[in-house]
């Protein structure tokens, strides 16, 4: 029966297997999601990495705004075109590429700009003159441009349509000059597993001289960051480079390349494993795509402004390096996202590609790595997560399940990702997530039975905090008692005794219930605990079991809203001829605060001398006519966060130690008429306790002839008592209370 018992390791152990099985289930493709969360780890890791020093060997002739500014809006006449490609072969360059397509015809050139305008031209003089400029060749942009191209190692690019839109031209097609074959050998480009294009916009045939051409494509993630750049793209079954590629290879001087394409399974499709050219090996996806090991953020090549470059010689800076002509001008529009900027130049994308085959380093997606890390991450680390969360206290195991979460992101990041291989970790992630919660669960449904007892059994006792702070830690239900500094609350119904004896039982059990239950809401909303119900009276307590250094404050607010709260409540009961009026006293100071009781029956609660005075405190509204009756010690804990009402100076029965009293009339500060009145009325009490009884009672005539309140007539009552009895010289203003 011990081994069919369900316990918190076992639960942690099943879903360790369940785990793996379900990552057996996925195969050799991860759920995309999973692949794109993994993609935005490596996106953080990037940035974690920071900018890196790249081969010093790619430049970009930067069409900016500047260029813009100085020679005009893009596109540019193509014999303006042909000066800056002449200045970059004058400048030594090793190989250029265009990351621009010239498809159509130019504008400005003569053969195409000036028919346009032929009826201008009606004297033969001026029509001879139209034909030469028509006619001659010399005279024509693209040919110059033509021309410029061919003088120079040059790729020109150019882009692949993946749309059907019946647009398609058998004739425009690449003419890159390389060779391309296969390795199993025998391996048919068709059953390569290429990104298969519908059409290519090449450039015109007057322009297109370079010595090869090459796409410039890159295709963003579903998130729209561009992490991949394929090196090859099918067109019509057959193969052709991209831009970047293709440079390489003529600044190597290679005339072939290798596609070696996957052995593993019967199926005619071949996944791409790389390519090679010469003795370099580039890995690739599936797909023939480069993960790009980005270099820093935009702007970490260096860059030339074309104008600057038609403008002075820059050989200096341009001989034997990569150029690639492209633009970061606002307005044409050329920019990605990526791992480290959402607004970074295309033409960079093209140069951090270069760099990378340079340099040989682009990022690798190692899946058969990722696919036993996974294995050994859920069932090693899966294992001591388990064993840390059911045999370690809650915290302890807590912290070591993050700490091992800590473990597998950083460690991803040091053993791999730095030395530029990609291995996913989100569904190892999730794995132990879910066995954190997993196991975390189990423990609280089946390892938590004596908080579970400790709830269920002193519930019914004890206030739901102290049953919180007994199921937190078990230890603490004991009849220790420790000193607290607290804010003690009383509330009393004014005339209960005759409400209870004129209502029928059912409809007091009523209401009284509501009444409780408004008063015990409020004061469970502002983190006070009701200690206790006796009759009609109510006990609460703030600052503990629960700590709050603001007690008094979250007291005082309580009651503010429990004599606002029971105006409605009051009103509700009009119909029945019920009235509430209800007094609230409150003290604050050091009490006992522990569990009271015998071994078997016993109850959480304060006792102490300030108790006991917050409870005469209470019975002291009806005396003053006042709801709220607060200690000197709370109004000293309150600060100025309250505005309050002085009442008077007492010695409690029993007690020879006096207390000032005072009535809280607003949380913050009191409108003027308000402050006013009892600024007033301070200043009647201060003659009051000089014995100034004739200027006091001015002060409280007035005060009562404009608002007649008890506390006012109950002052001038005592000074006609006074007047025949005047209190000895060494009365300081204290009042004795004969009785409770």
């Amino acid at each position: 029966m011990a081994l069919l018992k369900w316990t918190p390791f076992k639960a942690g152990i099943t879903l360790i297997i369940a785990s793996c099985v379900l990552w057996h289930g996925f195969g050799y493709e991860k759920p995309e999601f999973l692949t794109a969360i993994d993609n935005r780890i490596f996106d953080q890791m990037f940035r974690i990495r920071g900018a890196e020093p790249h081969a010093g060997s790619v430049v970009i002739v930067d069409i900016d705004e500047k260029s813009l500014r100085t020679h005009g809006q893009w596109p540019w006449p193509r014999d303006m075109v042909a000066d800056l490609v002449q200045a970059i072969h004058e400048s030594g360059a090793l190989v250029t590429g265009f990351d621009v397509v010239f498809a159509e015809r130019d504008r400005t050139t003569p053969a195409v700009f000036f028919p346009r305008y032929s009826t201008f031209f009606q004297d033969p003089s001026q029509k001879r003159v139209l034909d030469l400029l028509v006619n001659d060749p010399t005279l024509d942009h693209d040919i110059m441009l033509g021309d410029e191209i061919a003088k120079g190692t040059m790729v020109a690019g150019y882009a692949f349509l993946f749309k059907t839109d019946r647009m398609k031209n058998e004739t425009e097609v690449p003419f890159p000059s390389i060779h391309i074959r296969t390795r199993p050998a025998g391996t048919r480009f068709r059953d390569i597993t290429l990104m298969q294009a519908y059409r290519a916009v090449v450039n015109i045939p007057e322009v297109a001289t370079a010595s090869s051409e090459g796409f410039f494509n890159v295709f963003p993630a579903p998130s729209g960051t561009v992490r991949k750049a394929p090196l090859f793209i099918a067109l019509d079954q057959i193969p052709y480079p991209s831009l970047a590629f293709e440079m390489m290879r003529l600044s190597k001087g290679r005339q072939q390349a290798t596609l070696h394409a996957s052995v593993i399974g019967e199926s005619k499709t071949r996944p791409l494993l790389g390519v090679s050219l010469g003795s370099s090996f580039i890995p690739t996806d599936a797909m023939g795509q480069l993960t790009v090991n980005y270099r820093g953020p935009a702007y970490t090549f260096p860059y030339l402004s074309a104008a600057d470059v038609m403008a002075t010689p820059t050989a200096d800076v341009l001989k034997g390096k990569y150029v690639l002509i492209g633009s970061s001008a606002a307005g044409i529009m050329d920019f990605v996202a990526t791992p480290f900027s959402s607004i970074f130049p295309g033409v960079e994308v093209h140069a951090t590609i270069i760099d990378n085959l340079i340099k040989n380093d682009p990022m690798v997606h190692e899946n058969y790595t990722e696919i036993g890390l996974t294995y050994t991450i859920i069932a090693a680390g899966g294992l001591l997560m388990t064993l840390a969360l059911v045999y370690l206290s809650p915290q302890v195991g807590s912290l070591t399940a993050l700490f091992l979460l800590f473990i597998i992101v950083v460690g991803d990041y040091l053993v791999f990702f730095k030395n530029n291989q990609l291995v996913g970790v989100s569904y190892s992630l999730f794995t132990m997530l879910a066995l954190l919660f997993g196991v975390t669960m189990a423990n609280y449904f089946y390892e938590g039975k004596k908080r579970l007892f400790i709830r269920h059994a002193f519930s019914r006792y004890v206030s739901p905090s102290v049953v919180m702070e007994l199921v937190k830690d078990p230890r603490r239900l004991s009849l220790s008692v420790e000193k607290k500094n607290v804010t003690i609350f009383f509330s009393d119904i004014r005339g209960f005794t005759t409400l209870s004896e004129t209502l029928p039982s059912e409809q007091l059990g009523t209401f009284m219930n509501e009444y409780l239950t408004v008063i015990s809401d409020i004061i469970m909303k502002h983190q006070g605990m009701v200690d206790k119900f006796i009759g009609d009276a109510v006990m609460a307590i703030w600052g503990t079991p629960l700590e709050n250094p603001s007690h008094a404050e979250y007291a005082v607010t309580a009651a503010l809203e429990i004599t606002d709260a029971l105006k409605h409540f009051s009103k509700q009961w009009e119909p029945f001829g019920i009235s509430v009026l209800t007094g609230i006293g409150l003290n604050t100071g050091i009490v006992s605060a522990g569990n009271f009781g015998s071994a078997s029956r016993f109850d959480y609660t304060v006792l102490g001398d300030h108790v006991n005075l917050a409870s005469r405190l209470e019975g002291l509204n009806k005396v003053y006519g006042a709801q709220i009756i607060i200690s000197h010690h709370t109004r000293e804990a309150l600060g100025d966060r309250f505005f309050c009402r002085y009442i008077d100076n007492v010695c409690v029965k029993g007690k020879t130690e006096a207390v000032a009293l005072y009535e809280p009339l607003c949380k913050g500060a009191p409108d003027p008429v308000l402050r006013d009145e009892t600024h007033a009325f301070n200043q009647a009490m201060e003659h009051y306790r000089n014995q100034e009884f004739q200027k006091a009672r001015s002060w409280l005539t007035t005060l009562q002839g404009n608002r007649p309140d008890p506390l006012y007539a109950l002052y001038l009552k005592r000074i006609n008592e006074f007047r025949e009895s005047p209190p000895g010289p060494g009365w300081k203003g204290i009042h004795i209370l004969t009785s409770k």
